[in-house]
């Protein structure tokens, strides 16, 4: 039983007040009456969430299980709400002493962790029954537990495309799908692709870069990805526009892949997942795809600065398990130690906030069928994910690069342009 009112024990935690209304299931309250946000606390399990993970991980297991409400803002895009909170909320660290007082008047029973909700991933500690981090085994675990969720809930949200990865906006007012559209034709014009060449696509998602440059460019495409669910959309969208003789795409890690002499290699978001130790490993396999003069075009999120760095608890437990995030220049120093060329590097940061917010809108559009789809805790995972994901990239916290690399002959050809013509 607690002493003291859970709404005075969030207030005397802020430097400058809440922006936001906190209402309490003890009948506490705290910030102004008028706010345009209210957050609700409903019941003591998610008091104990907040009391055993604090941080961005107890908020968002309170939030995800339902025991913490947002009034004011919809589930599938809180962002303003999220900026609000993030731009004038200002925790004051309290002492040992009053930390202790705080914690026995909110009472020492809520100190019992309750099960996290059904939607969390294992911690990093105890994912080592699956295996070493990324090896092929715990790979596959942690991609199939972020994109086998539902290729139907895919659909909602990413749009035709079915592209999960940062768009190119060539105008400020282009569509999503527009945007899709020119990321793969930057993608495929750095590469130089030409018909008949050969691209391996690795971490090829639901074959969208695969599919966009056999049909444009005339190439013979071959992805692989570690998502069942994934290759079966693939394979069955080939079939749909006609693509099967120019189009592949396999369930198979990249490591599999035995083919070689590839003109190019596109590497569209998955570097975030084969962990840092594993880029000479990686870049090294990828450059011994290529034929000499070849191509590859890593896509990837990044740091903007080079310290490794390990994702967030939220993005850990609920989102990219494993995931592992340094800047550019790491991912340059990569491909050079392994002896590709480093020919052009570009950062996209604002472009990934801008499809960002056009993934939380298709999903605002679209609730009731993503709810339907998926349950309401995995919809507001994904809400939440997004909207703070839109804010990291617009506050440079995250970045979103794409290097150039080439494979030069013995004699130091590269078969570049003069300048880029992409």
């Amino acid at each position: 039983m607690s002493t003291i009112p859970i709404g005075d024990a969030v207030a005397g935690l802020m430097r400058d007040g809440l922006p936001v209304r906190f209402e309490a299931y003890d009948g506490s309250t705290a910030g102004p009456r008028d706010a345009s946000i209210t957050l609700r606390l409903r019941n003591r399990r998610g008091l104990a969430y907040l009391m055993t993970a604090p941080g961005d991980l107890g908020l968002a297991r309170a939030y995800v299980a339902g025991d913490l409400e947002l009034e004011g803002a919809h589930p599938g895009d809180p962002y303003d709400a999220m900026s609000l909170i993030l731009n004038h909320t200002k925790f004051r660290r309290p002492s040992a002493k009053e930390l202790v007082e705080l914690v026995r008047g909110l009472g020492l029973s809520n100190l019992k962790p309750p099960a996290p909700p059904p939607q969390e991933h294992l911690p990093r500690w105890r994912r080592v029954m699956e295996g070493m981090r990324h090896s092929v085994t715990r790979d596959a675990d942690a991609i199939a537990h972020h994109y086998d969720v539902s290729n139907a809930f895919y659909e909602l949200v990413l749009g035709p495309s079915m592209t999960y990865t940062c768009a190119v906006y060539p105008e400020h007012d282009a569509s999503l799908e527009q945007a899709q559209a020119e990321k793969y034709d930057l993608v495929c014009r750095k590469l130089g692709l030409q018909p008949g060449m050969r691209l391996l696509d690795v971490g090829c998602g639901w074959g969208g870069m695969v599919r966009h440059a056999a049909r444009h460019y005339g190439v013979r495409a071959l992805g692989v990805t570690l998502s069942r669910e994934q290759a079966g959309w693939a394979k069955e969208a080939i079939d749909r526009e006609g693509l099967g003789d120019l189009a592949e795409v396999r369930h198979s890690d990249y490591r599999d892949v035995l083919e070689g002499d590839f003109d190019a290699v596109s590497s569209i978001g998955l570097t975030e997942h084969i962990g840092i130790r594993q880029y000479p490993a990686y870049f090294s396999f990828l450059r011994d795809r290529l034929r000499p003069e070849g191509r590859l075009l890593n896509h990837c999120i990044t740091r903007p600065h080079n310290r490794p760095e390990e994702t967030g608890a939220f993005i850990d437990r609920y989102v990219f398990p494993d995931g592992e995030l340094t800047g550019s220049g790491t991912i340059v120093g990569a491909m050079q130690d392994v002896g590709l060329e480093v020919a052009h590097e570009e950062n996209l940061r604002h472009h990934y906030a801008m499809t960002l917010r056009d993934w939380n809108a298709n999903l605002v559009e679209h609730w009731d069928e993503a709810v339907a789809e998926v349950g309401l805790g995995t919809a507001r995972v994904w809400g939440l994910y997004m909207a703070s994901s839109r804010i990291a990239f617009e506050r440079n916290e995250i970045q979103l690069h794409q290097v150039l690399g080439v494979r030069t002959t013995d004699d130091g050809a590269d078969g570049l342009p003069l300048r880029p013509t992409w």
